[in-house]
């Protein structure tokens, strides 16, 4: 029934798993598909990360290739990225090891965007990541200056 349940009733299905756990049942436990939501997690962690990071790099490339556009919202946006990228990387530190790689996933999203939003070719930008990690997070930090 687990099984069924699993895929019928999401909700009623993790219901039923916590409290086996809890009541230290394991055999009635439903491991391989408990064992498949927490990989689950995991990934949804990573892709956090990643979407975080698209959202800063966009705007940072905004910001330094259209600096006449430059206002409040950009910064705003700029300065809540760095802000819930630390929340998130203290949430999950284990995702510190990953931050090279989802820069890359993250920025080649974010130069499609970037050019759909400023009407520029991607050619215009940089190929890859201009900015190192530490350069990104630092709140100092604005691409031309501030």
């Amino acid at each position: 029934m687990s099984g069924t349940l699993y895929e019928t009733d999401f909700y009623a299905w993790a219901s039923e798993q916590a409290a086996l756990l809890r009541a230290g049942k394991l055999s009635a436990a439903d491991i391989e598909n408990i064992a498949e939501e927490i990989e689950s997690l995991g990934r949804t962690e990573k892709r956090e990360l990643i979407r975080l990071l698209t959202v800063l790099l966009l705007h940072l490339l905004k910001w330094q290739f259209q600096p006449v556009r430059r206002g409040a919202s950009w910064e705003a946006t700029i300065r809540v990225q760095r802000r819930d990228l630390v929340v998130h990387l203290n949430d999950n530190p284990s995702l510190k090891a990953k931050v090279g790689e989802a820069i890359e996933q993250a920025y080649g999203t974010a130069l499609i965007q970037v050019s759909a939003e400023t009407g520029l070719s991607e050619t215009t930008f940089p190929a890859e990541c201009p900015w190192s990690f530490e350069q990104i997070m630092d709140a100092g930090f604005w691409p031309d200056g501030h």
